[in-house]
């Protein structure tokens, strides 16, 4: 049965449109006519549809259906295109699919032929999209495929994606940058009954507004500078399956008014259209910024907030797993060692001592990330301590910070605080190659407060 899908019928009789518009409104379709070229595109212009159903011969035009194909082709190839004709042949039927038709149906035909056609051409349009999510989810994929760990966090974690995967609820991944959130939310998709449909990432804060949302609900050919042809939103391709919406703390606000409306009503506005197009998405959120904070700062919308937040889950930091450590160094050693090429490497005890007593500011990915430089740097099969960076070998040499007792002669406590801070921000700049705005999410600051903090230290040089 066919749900919330559209049909857009175009022939010059209207006996014809009638009949396709009684047997497709069976199967559940929405059906809209056209009986000529010019009304067709007009429609096709502002509105969406799953296929497009179209007679050959309109009027004195004998090839009116081929006019709309190769319109089609151009301006929305996403969309299946269906020929019908009393007149054809096998060299017009090849014509046809040489310019854009899915198949080709011949009058008079049987009412089921029509009905298996047309569901024949969306389940293809379907697979289509779920190919592109595919290729997107590669693209995407992170070094492992599956969380690492025996700890009690890790376990714990693993038992709460296992009880809320078939759940249909909104989740809201919550943790430091780098604690393996995509695949928290990863393991949801998998063990959910949206399992065989698309899993799609996006990082909402690696595109420009504009840019965002146009990747997530579509765009009309024309509606902006560069739109040069229709385009399906990644809320489209996910259809049936789950959005992931990497770093939503970083949607503008003008995005978080459309994504609510998403969540109401389950239909997406692709830019400069008018036609409303539904989707069956779970969304599952995540950000390693505080929302409830944003929220009251009016940076993010209180509404959608709670929208997304129906079901939280923490990912525990690397510090509060350390007993995951070692199994996390052995897994990372041999998968970056298969990778290059290399036979396995040993790990030296005190290696694997200094990587244990590193405090891991960029947490999971901070640690697999030094463990990829360690493995394509070392000269033997052993990594040993000088294979690692400069930053963790130096951490290990100085002796634990303790708390100083204040002496009777006083004490400095600006310039210790001082130091302390000068020390941490350095080490969160590294950790994030130098990008203030990661780095300040390690830190827990906003972006103004590292900024405040690197003019007032004389580091904004650094």
């Amino acid at each position: 049965m066919a749900l919330h899908q559209r049909v857009l019928v175009v022939d010059d009789e209207s006996s014809m449109r009638e009949l396709l518009e009684i047997v497709l409104s069976k199967d559940g379709y929405e059906i809209v006519t056209a009986s000529n070229v010019t009304d067709a595109i007009a429609v096709l212009s502002k509105e969406a549809f799953d296929v497009v159903l179209t007679d050959l011969r309109m009027g004195t035009e004998r090839n009116a259906g081929m006019t709309l194909l190769e319109w089609i082709n151009e301006n929305s190839a996403t969309t299946p295109a269906l020929m019908m004709t009393a007149y054809g042949s096998v060299e017009t039927a090849i014509e046809a699919m040489k310019r854009g038709a899915v198949d080709y149906i011949m009058k008079p035909f049987k009412n089921e032929e029509v009905r298996m056609q047309v569901q024949r051409a969306i389940e293809q349009r379907n697979l289509k999209r779920e190919n592109v999510a595919l290729r997107k989810d590669q693209a995407s994929r992170g070094k492992l495929d599956n969380m690492v760990g025996k700890s009690k966090p890790i376990e714990e974690l693993r038992d709460m994606i296992r009880r809320v995967s078939n759940l249909p609820s909104t989740v809201a991944i919550h943790g430091e940058s780098g604690t393996g959130k995509e695949l928290v939310a990863r393991g949801i998709h998998t063990l959910s009954a949206r399992s065989s449909k698309p899993f799609v990432a996006v990082n909402c804060g690696g595109f420009p507004e504009n840019l965002l949302e146009s990747e997530l609900f579509g765009h009309k050919k024309g509606s902006f500078t560069g739109a040069y042809d229709d385009k399906e939103g990644l809320f489209v391709v996910a259809d049936g399956g789950t959005m992931f919406l990497d770093e939503v703390g970083e949607m503008p606000l003008s995005l978080q008014v459309k994504l609510l409306r998403v969540l109401d009503n389950n239909i997406v506005f692709p830019v400069g259209g008018t036609q409303g197009i539904k989707v069956d998405v779970r969304i599952i959120s995540a950000t390693n910024r505080k929302l409830d904070q944003m929220v009251k700062d009016s940076t993010f919308r209180e509404d959608l907030f709670y929208r997304l937040n129906v079901i939280p889950i923490q990912v525990p930091s690397l510090r509060e797993r350390p007993d995951d450590i070692p199994l996390l160094i052995r897994t990372f050693v041999a998968a970056h060692a298969a990778k290059m090429g290399r036979g396995a490497i040993q790990i030296a005890p005190e290696t694997e001592a200094a990587l244990q007593a590193f405090t891991w500011p960029g947490n999971v990915r901070e640690l697999m990330n030094v463990l990829e430089r360690a493995v394509a740097l070392c000269h033997n099969d052993r990594l040993e301590i000088t294979d690692l960076p400069t930053y963790i070998r130096e951490h290990v040499g100085a002796p634990a910070a303790l708390m100083p007792a204040v002496p009777s002669s006083g004490f400095d406590l600006e310039k210790y605080v001082a130091e302390i801070e000068t020390t941490l921000i350095q080490q969160a700049l590294q950790n994030t190659k130098y990008s203030q705005k990661r780095a300040a999410g390690l830190l827990g600051l906003t972006a103004r407060s590292l900024r405040y903090r690197l003019k007032k230290y004389g580091m904004e040089s650094d």
